[in-house]
């Protein structure tokens, strides 16, 4: 378990300046709220059972659910929390952060039937994102409210600046506080952002705007990591279902801290196309995949599919497991670790294992691309490269998983080499680095290496991003021409079976047949 648990580690830590590179940097009043809601959350009482969750939502007047909106089951959560809890004694009322409070009118339309979900969607302005949305979460909640006929109050306001999160508060506070006072007495659940239920955030509002209208309140939050990370210490992180806190508050455990940080980058990372997959049938999907993509440029892949074994984040034992298979060695398993630290899904071939730390569809179509060309070439051992061979390899493998995606997801484009260039421009872009070493390998790849090889990056990080980038742009070039036909299935069929003795000439002539010869722009750009 300790090795997982290091995995679990390093994930945690690298998605999350993952998150941090994707949102605005976190303002000191958002640092301070953070560290409250952490301090809140880093240790726990007792284990207990979801029915002592359930009865102790059933004892109090107000119930504070944490939610976290990409990870679907969080939704889930709340539904089966309230649901649980309904009874003909006590009406029942939710509380959601998922609509504006001024847009409350249209919740009550649509709830009453006299809205579509899309015009629904559409007036709320829910911004679509195709398969990793976060709509049909909330979708069974407000089924549920529809088929019980239950009041839900939107609680949610716009609100910019250092003192938004305070405001928020204060203006859901009343509106839950409102619904909490009504004549009859109703049991109210609340769903919000995780970091907004601790006691001394919303909660404290809501006591306010009560004033002498005093109601019980209890808070269950979701995968919290402080707990989660406890519970694992200790061996219990796959078995316990929830813990008590205090007498005031609980956590409900569903998944590693990992895993809804992983929901949260298939969101903002989800592509045109892309879709989730669910879980529980990985290895199937991922099996029907592979075959379906051999199929497709004339591999079958026969009975070695067979053998094939899908693992995720969510797995507590895969380090454990993929040392097992593989019978790696101590050094061997640190050395893979990394690696599946900087690619985020992988092809593990020794142990006959694919790694993905999301649930993309397009992901997993590389990763069974990669497949099909591992066993074309007769199931090799992984070799050992110097750095150059290693990078080069490395692109070629990027342009062979990214058109095997396409394949299976035809919508799925890369960043253009026009977008790889303003990147550049931007001196001021997180991606400049690696935007300025992609347009530099491409420009000598297109070119036929006329001039001296480029110099490549030695950072880890930095070599599997522009190695992606790369990668991908010339995969992209390649399935466009195979679905143009300009590129024949002889042609792609050889560029899964031909073993890579010189990975930079080869990726170069790859790079030259999809691509054509062009402006050297990435040499111009950086010499500007």
């Amino acid at each position: 378990m300790r090795s997982s648990l290091s995995l679990q580690r390093l994930l945690f830590a690298h998605q999350k300046k993952q998150v941090a590179s994707l949102v605005q940097p976190a303002s000191r009043p958002f640092r301070a709220y953070e560290r409250r809601y952490q301090r809140a959350t880093r240790g726990y009482r007792s284990v207990i059972g979801l029915k002592d969750v359930i009865t102790r939502a059933q004892a109090s007047d107000i119930i504070y659910v944490g939610d976290y909106h990409t990870y679907r089951p969080a939704q889930h959560t709340f539904a089966e929390l309230v649901e649980a809890s309904l009874s003909a004694e006590r009406r029942v009322v939710l509380a959601l952060e998922f609509v504006e409070g001024a847009k409350q009118k249209t919740l009550d339309a649509y709830l009453a039937g006299r809205l579509s979900e899309r015009t629904f969607l559409k007036r709320i302005a829910h911004p679509y994102r195709g398969g990793f949305e976060i709509w049909p979460g909330f979708r069974r909640i407000l089924e549920l409210a529809k088929r019980h006929r239950l009041e839900v109050v939107a609680i949610d306001r716009r609100a910019g600046g250092s003192q938004s999160l305070e405001r928020r508060d204060r203006y859901a506070a009343a509106r839950i506080a409102q619904a909490a006072k009504a004549p009859d007495g109703p049991r109210v659940f609340v769903l919000m952002g995780q970091f907004h239920v601790i006691p001394g955030h919303l909660p404290r509002r809501v006591a306010e705007a009560l004033g002498e209208s005093r109601r019980s309140s209890f808070v269950i939050y979701q995968n919290a990591e402080g707990v989660w990370w406890k519970l694992a210490r200790r061996g219990l992180a796959g078995s316990a279902r929830a813990v008590e806190l205090d007498e005031h508050s609980a956590c409900v455990l569903t998944a590693s801290p990992v895993v809804c940080q992983r929901s949260f980058l298939d969101y903002v990372e989800a592509e045109a196309g892309d879709a989730p997959l669910e879980a529980s049938g990985l290895t199937k999907t991922f099996r029907l995949l592979s075959k379906n993509i051999g199929r497709l440029i004339g591999l079958p892949v026969g009975r070695e599919i067979e053998a094939i074994e899908v693992v995720t984040a969510s797995e507590l034992d895969v380090m454990d497991r993929i040392a097992r298979r593989g019978r790696f060695s101590g050094a061997e398993l640190a050395r893979l670790e990394r690696a599946l630290l900087s690619k985020g899904s992988a092809l593990v071939p020794r142990a006959r294992m694919v790694w993905l730390a999301g649930l993309s569809l397009s992901h997993a179509a590389e990763e069974a691309a990669r497949f099909v060309r591992w066993v074309a070439l007769g199931s090799p051992a992984e070799p050992v490269r110097g750095r150059a061979d290693a990078f080069w390899a490395s692109c070629y493998d990027e342009a062979l998983g990214f058109f095997g995606s396409r394949l299976v997801n035809p919508a799925r484009r890369s960043a253009s080499l026009e977008e790889w260039v303003r990147q550049y421009e931007d001196r001021a872009s997180p991606g400049h680095r690696a935007a300025a070493y992609v347009l530099a390998t491409y420009a000598w790849a297109v070119t036929g290496a006329q001039q001296g090889r480029p110099l490549l990056p030695t950072a880890a990080a930095l070599r599997a991003r522009v190695c992606q980038g790369l990668g991908h742009l010339v995969g992209d070039a390649l399935a466009q021409s195979f679905i143009d036909t300009r590129a024949t299935r002889p042609f792609v069929r050889a560029l899964f079976t031909q073993p890579l003795l010189t990975p930079a000439t080869q990726f170069s002539l790859l790079a030259q047949k999809v691509l054509g010869p062009q402006p050297r722009q990435g040499y111009a750009a950086m010499t500007n």
